[in-house]
């Protein structure tokens, strides 16, 4: 996208970053990032239980990055302004896809996460434009800090 954003985009942009802040949503965010290591869907389910605080988190991660990256899919959000300064859905996006395909088929819903997915492969193409190799350098750092906290804990 070559415009720059519209006053609106701008206002939508710093209400998704205000909900962001939000102090629960903030522990949960810290708590994913730390505890959503999975590999199947059975791993996702057994961490994110339904009526569990890590349920409660999960939900509230993919819900929020879910909303704010349909709002970018159907263009009420500002593309380079959201991937500038939004990056944090594609590491999210990384830790869930994993567990996708199952997920879709278990609840028989094609659009779980679709519009996270979406703008994945978007942001992929966006990020490799602009700097080259930034993708697979992100997945080496998530890999690593996997490692890191599967020693500590």
């Amino acid at each position: 996208m070559d415009t720059k954003p519209t006053h609106e985009q701008a206002q939508l942009h710093l209400q998704v970053y205000e909900m962001r802040r939000e102090a629960r949503l903030r522990q949960a965010r810290d708590w994913f990032f730390k505890n959503y290591q999975v590999s199947t869907l059975e791993d996702a389910m057994r961490i994110a239980a339904p009526g569990t605080e890590g349920g409660q988190f999960v939900g509230m991660v993919l819900g929020y990055w879910e909303q704010a990256c349909a709002l970018l899919n159907y263009g009420l959000l500002h593309e380079d302004l959201f991937f500038e300064t939004s990056g944090e859905f594609f590491g999210v996006w990384e830790l869930a896809k994993v567990v996708v395909p199952d997920g879709r088929k278990k609840f028989a819903y094609n659009g779980y996460l679709a519009h996270m997915e979406k703008a994945a492969q978007r942001y992929e193409t966006w990020i490799e434009s602009r700097s080259p190799g930034h993708i697979a350098a992100m997945r080496e750092f998530m890999k690593q800090m996997r490692a890191q906290l599967s020693k500590a804990a």
